[in-house]
């Protein structure tokens, strides 16, 4: 038993996500058909696919797919075609292990691959995946209380190892944009129409930041939430340089968020803006995806083109921004325009490329010696590994603070408007243990439990339920059923008769319109207190 007993550090947290687990859903085949294309639409029916755990998925398993591709919170998609291979990572705000990179073959169907970031360097915003002669490269901005900057790490090889953070001393811009100059030189397109040389390396700058677009504006009288240009995701298609910005506001009105085009015929301008801007843009609240923007133009398997860009599903801000996909057709004048319309029906596959399973697992038995490429903790320090021991299926969580809002809780991001989650959670005498939705550190529920009882929480608060002057149990069954942010849990003693607890909650309210950072809400594993808490046997359930 001693030899399964085994701590995990900050530096075997690489190791953590690219177990074989990983590999194996990487290189599964997928059970659904390729899929020729047939124009932009096909099908009528919102139905999705199934995946791990009854988990939408976009392919529907008949040549068309349904929006989101990544369902759940995987905002600000940078991707890159390698070969017949696609490579894709999002911003992983404040979870740890960072910037997971997926593989995909047709656009539609992804693999995990791995982590990229291991060492904490603050909360992950809007990387920027690149390869360039031969190397991999993610431009990195992150940001802390009391510092922020835009980083860098290459690999020689998409799985790893990656480098350590290089710091490129860039604290008043996010959203890094690389390119290459009509005179081979490299480039960093940032926030703000702004641009930086790089050194041929990649890992230093190699002069000022200068000014070099000003983006198109949109007309007065739209809904949003501020200009704020952002997200500048570059393209050198012939003689020209097209670069598309995100502007409108990241959340706020549904109609904000949107994508616009410029081009060039060198990085440094003059750029000129589309004739047809704004390229995506939600234009009622009526419409299924809001806030669209952070847009890609990448080319297909069969070289047709597309749009890769994230977007809100109405109602759910809670489920955080989704990644969503859109076919593109190139105009004889040089310019292109989206054919997706408001994405709330079926389109055809891009034709070509071949499917991988999608996604991964979210249950849990602990069977492993480490933990499932899933899991990441939130705002962790930097041996946060230490924490985790994994023995008999069994998850040992060593305690840490005293409540949800400073236990770096252990969360996975799920896509369903529907599901449930379930654990048995044994705890030591002054440990305190539970599952939880978690949003951030200031708003989050679920139920705990400790020696003197059940702790609810809601609303990022917390109420006791005094159990009389006995000890409570050690070990107790947890389930947290959402439906549609109707929030329901129910607890057991045996796993087999539950009971329902008295207060249910509504969770519509639980994002970044209510309590910033750009998140989701996440089941969530907690262990507060002193000690240990134990969980097994995660079970994760769409629910329809």
């Amino acid at each position: 038993m001693r030899d399964t007993q085994r701590r995990f550090s900050r530096r075997r947290a690489l190791s953590v996500i690219t177990a074989a687990g990983v590999a194996g859903a990487a290189c599964a085949s997928s059970p659904l058909g390729q899929g020729a294309s047939s124009g932009p639409r096909a099908g009528s029916s919102r139905r999705w696919g199934r995946g791990y755990d009854g988990q939408r998925i976009a392919d529907r398993g008949d040549g068309t797919f349904l929006n989101p591709i990544f369902a759940g919170d995987h905002p600000d998609p940078s991707i890159i075609k390698d070969g017949d291979v696609y490579y894709l990572t999002f911003s992983s705000f404040d979870a740890y292990p960072g910037l997971m990179i997926w593989r995909s073959f047709d656009l539609v169907n992804w693999a995990p691959v791995g982590p990229a970031l291991t060492r904490p360097v603050g909360s992950v915003w809007a990387p920027d995946l690149v390869k360039h002669d031969g190397r991999y490269y993610i431009y990195i901005p992150a940001r802390t209380r009391d510092y922020k900057s835009i980083y860098v790490i290459w690999s020689d090889r998409i799985e790893g190892p990656w480098s350590e953070p290089v710091d490129l001393n860039l604290p008043d811009h996010i959203d890094p944009g690389h390119i290459v100059g009509e005179d081979g030189k490299r480039y960093l397109f940032l926030s703000n129409g702004d641009m930086v040389p790089l050194t041929d390396d990649g890992l230093a700058t190699a002069g000022p930041v200068k000014h070099v677009y000003d983006p198109w504006r949109y007309p007065e009288e739209w809904d949003v939430e501020c200009f704020c240009p952002e997200g500048p995701k570059m393209l050198r298609r012939g003689e020209w340089f097209y670069m598309l910005t995100a502007v409108g506001g990241t959340a706020g009105p549904p109609t904000g968020h949107m994508v616009i085009a410029a081009r060039s015929k060198s990085v440094h301008g003059p750029w000129e803006h589309a004739p047809n801007n704004p390229q995506v843009r939600t234009r009622s609240r009526e419409e299924m995806w809001w806030s669209r923007g952070h847009a890609t133009l990448i080319e297909g398997p069969a070289g047709d083109w597309w749009l890769i860009y994230h977007g809100y599903e109405k109602d759910y801000w809670t489920l955080g921004r989704q990644c969503l996909l859109e076919p593109v057709r190139w105009r004889e004048d040089g310019w292109f325009e989206a054919l997706g319309g408001d994405l709330s029906a079926p389109l055809a596959k891009p034709a070509g490329g071949r499917a991988v399973r999608h996604g991964l697992p979210l249950s849990d038995d602990f069977s492993g010696d480490r933990l499932g490429p899933q899991w990441a903790f939130y705002d962790p320090s930097a041996d946060e590994y230490d924490r985790v021991r994994i023995a008999d299926n069994t998850l040992h969580l060593r305690a840490k603070g005293t409540d949800p809002s400073d236990s770096s809780p252990l969360c996975f991001v799920c896509g369903d408007r529907a599901y449930s989650a379930e654990v048995e959670v044994e705890r030591d005498a002054e440990a305190r243990g539970g599952l939880l939705l978690f949003y951030n550190r200031r708003l989050y529920c679920g139920l705990g439990f400790d020696e003197a009882g059940l702790v609810m929480h809601r609303y990022g608060m917390e109420r006791r339920r005094s159990e009389g002057s006995r000890p409570f149990p050690r070990r107790l069954f947890i389930r947290i059923e959402n439906d549609r942010h109707i929030v329901t849990i129910y607890t057991s003693v045996d796993g087999a008769r539950w009971e329902k607890f008295d207060v249910q909650m509504d969770t519509s309210g639980y994002h970044h319109n209510v309590a910033y950072d750009f998140l989701s809400l996440r089941p969530g594993l907690y262990a507060a207190g002193r000690g240990s808490v134990r969980f097994r046997g995660v079970k994760y359930r769409a629910l329809g």
